[in-house]
């Protein structure tokens, strides 16, 4: 991979999610949500799968990047982002192999997704610290600002993010 990225669906549309995603150069997006259903429109893995290949994006899977129940339960009780941070970073130190492999085999502008719109409150920000170790890359957080189809995004390069 020669870019990371990541970026969050919540508060958009599936095409200007795409259009966004497109715009950055993003050739692989990198779903790292545990269980890959969603309530909003376009968003599950079939369609959105479906979707972004039809614009030309790869679309890439991986369960166990994503934040295990008992831990996400654990935020959803007590709201405690620096316990979910430590908790899912020594959860993710059990998958280096995954990561290994996918820092190796991903190529292009590759774009870690999850729902959470502020990569700050999710777990995508710990993987992608991970995969930056592992690449030499820094991470570009991308953002859909607006309504409807647009085209306009926030980027935030270098972001601090909680420890993990």
């Amino acid at each position: 991979m020669d870019r990371l990225l990541t970026i969050g669906y919540a508060k958009t549309g599936l095409g200007e999610f795409i259009a966004t995603l497109k715009s950055n150069g993003v050739t692989t997006l990198l779903d790292v949500r545990e269980i890959p259903i969603s309530r909003c429109k376009g968003f599950s893995k079939s369609a959105l799968a479906e979707a972004v290949r039809a614009a030309g994006i790869e679309y890439r899977h991986e369960r166990k990047l994503g934040s295990p129940k008992p831990i996400r339960a654990r935020l959803y009780a007590d709201g405690d982002y620096s316990r979910f941070f430590a908790s899912f970073g020594t959860y993710l130190k059990s998958q280096q192999p995954l990561l290994k492999q996918v820092a190796k085999e991903l190529t292009g502008g590759v774009a870690l997704m999850c729902f959470e719109r502020d990569a700050a409150t999710c777990h995508r920000s710990v993987v992608a610290r991970h995969l930056e170790h592992l690449t030499g890359l820094t991470t570009k957080h991308i953002e859909v600002i607006g309504g409807g189809d647009s085209k306009r995004t926030r980027a935030h390069s270098g972001q601090s993010l909680s420890a993990a």
